[in-house]
């Protein structure tokens, strides 16, 4: 398939992705069964992780939303962009930080920095793919979907440039 000027190639189906899901919906419900989570998805790339994992939630959860954004084309500018924030206090919450891609993992750092200095009792990070250059800093991601190299990858929320969110597969770039 094309968008735009590149060519793209299924990566990882629909099964498997959701399969992926319910993994990490169970594993996030056993451990936090005695606190429950605040769920913080990070707009717009994990929306639709984000409703599908949490669906999955069989424990009690709060849910609500930031916007931050630092890539532009097919890679991260590396300036954090904080467009909405949290509506509502975090002190003293267990908060869980739903991402779609941790790439360069600078976003994240920001971001839990951010929520560090709102007073959260603790911060985990749960995201559907995580990419080699984020494994080799180390960046704390308690909950992985899917260890990625370093591809380039739309579909299922993620996008290229606004488009190729909407599709149920995730594809990735032939660079």
């Amino acid at each position: 398939m094309k968008i735009r000027d590149l060519e793209f190639r299924e990566f990882i189906s629909e099964p498997e992705t959701l399969r992926k899901v319910q993994s990490l919906a169970e594993l996030i419900s056993r451990d936090y069964q005695d606190n429950p989570p605040v769920f913080l998805p990070v707009l717009n790339g994990s929306f639709i992780f984000a409703a599908d994992l949490i669906k999955r939630i069989t424990i009690p959860c709060r849910v609500s939303f930031v916007k931050v954004s630092s890539y532009e084309g097919t890679s991260s500018s590396g300036q954090l962009k904080s467009l909405i924030g949290v509506d509502e206090s975090l002190f003293n919450q267990d908060v869980v930080i739903v991402e779609d891609i941790v790439d360069t993992g600078f976003t994240l750092l920001k971001l839990v920095d951010e929520l560090k200095g709102l007073g959260v009792r603790s911060v985990e990070v749960v995201t559907l793919l995580r990419k080699r250059p984020a494994r080799e800093k180390n960046i704390n991601v308690r909950y992985v979907g899917f260890d990625i190299d370093n591809e380039f990858v739309l579909g299922y929320g993620l996008d290229y440039d606004g488009l190729g969110r909407n599709y149920k597969e995730i594809y990735k770039a032939d660079l």
